[in-house]
């Protein structure tokens, strides 16, 4: 069985009905001057219940089958800081 690939995120909408929007930064080589510059991508993630969860938590999102037009991802948990 294949791994399914996962991100880490930041959620910055919880206003719809059981999904999340996470927005995933990463750095991204320019290929002619060598350079990195950042980058950011939104994905819309599947999200049960929104109790624990608020806006500006770090979560991983895991993928998983289609599960609307725009929902491919599912959120797995949040990342605790120490």
């Amino acid at each position: 069985m294949a791994h399914k690939r996962t991100l880490k995120g930041k959620i910055t909408s919880l206003k719809m009905q059981k999904t999340a929007v996470v927005e995933v930064k990463r750095l991204k080589l320019y290929p002619k001057y060598r350079t990195r510059f950042r980058t950011s991508r939104k994905f819309k993630a599947h999200l049960e219940n929104h109790e624990g969860y608020k806006v500006g938590d770090k979560v991983i999102i895991e993928e998983t089958r289609p599960l609307s037009r725009d929902k491919r991802w599912r959120v797995k948990g949040v990342i605790t800081e120490k």
